[in-house]
């Protein structure tokens, strides 16, 4: 049986993964970050583990137990944890964007390096990142949630490159829109940060708004988060598992432009979007 570590399963894709790998054999430490989520999460019969990826000492102590009950014998960690957070970025101060780069980027990668001297021990191991179809494009609104994604790819690029030859493999997913809460999280920070400034922006936020509430918006070629397990699944069992996984029509469209139009051609899709 091997150990998989999944970040962020309360809801949504991590929970969808957690239980997909459980139901094909794998022992799964599954970690959230709210206790009531917790309790859900053992209540299902999975190991869990609290997380908060803003919290140094939180990281430290969740690496340790999972290494701890596993006898450093981890054969993947699933970064999946992350949150996204809307608004012009003129319209973010220091406090948002931090928060955004410590919860996606500062946090996960932190918790990648405390697994990673156990995995080049074992000369063995899966870092598969779940990233986004804004990874690698920008659209508005969604700058700041768009470059942790970007950073997390880069920093993964990099990770690829460092390990080749020690048996560990770093692969990103990258999803378009899938069915969960990401879009209902997202309009909580939202309102939170946002909703009350005296912005230029008024009218576009009114629009963004009607698109984070799912119940009432659909986005075209929206899949659920099945979708992702089956690459997570292939990025694990695969002898050689791919640098990236596409997931959504949307992503490999945007892909495909992004090799074959001029730039302001792009940019100026984008920003229509």
């Amino acid at each position: 049986m091997k150990n998989v570590l999944v970040t962020g399963c309360s809801t949504g894709i991590g929970r969808c993964i957690a239980e997909g790998l459980a139901s094909k054999g794998y022992r799964v430490f599954a970690t959230a970050r709210k206790q009531q989520d917790l309790e859900a999460l053992t209540a299902a019969g999975f190991e869990v583990v609290r997380l908060d990826l803003t919290d140094t000492e939180s990281v430290q102590q969740a690496a340790e137990q999972v290494l701890s009950r596993c006898e450093h014998n981890l054969y993947a960690l699933i970064n999946n944890a992350a949150y996204g957070q809307a608004g012009a970025i003129e319209d973010l101060g220091r406090d948002e964007l931090n928060l955004q780069f410590q919860t996606n980027v500062i946090g996960t990668q932190q918790l990648t390096n405390l697994f990673l001297p156990a995995m080049r021990a074992r000369n063995e191991g899966r870092i598969i990142q779940i990233s986004s179809l804004l990874g690698f494009i920008t659209m508005r609104f969604r700058g700041a949630y768009c470059a942790s994604k970007h950073a997390l790819e880069s920093l993964s690029d990099a990770m690829r490159y460092e390990l080749a030859n020690t048996g560990i493999y770093v692969s990103l997913i990258e999803p378009g829109p899938i069915r969960s809460e990401f879009r209902n999280n997202m309009l909580k920070t939202y309102h939170e940060s946002i909703v009350d400034k005296d912005s230029v922006h008024k009218s576009n936020y009114r629009k963004i708004e009607k698109e984070m509430d799912v119940e009432n918006y659909t986005y075209p070629f929206m899949l659920g988060p099945e979708a992702v397990l089956a690459r997570v699944v292939h990025a694990l069992e695969s002898k050689k598992p791919k640098a990236r996984y596409f997931v959504t029509k949307p992503t490999y469209a945007f892909a495909f432009l992004k090799r074959i139009l001029p730039g302001f051609v792009l940019d100026a899709i984008l920003s229509r979007i």
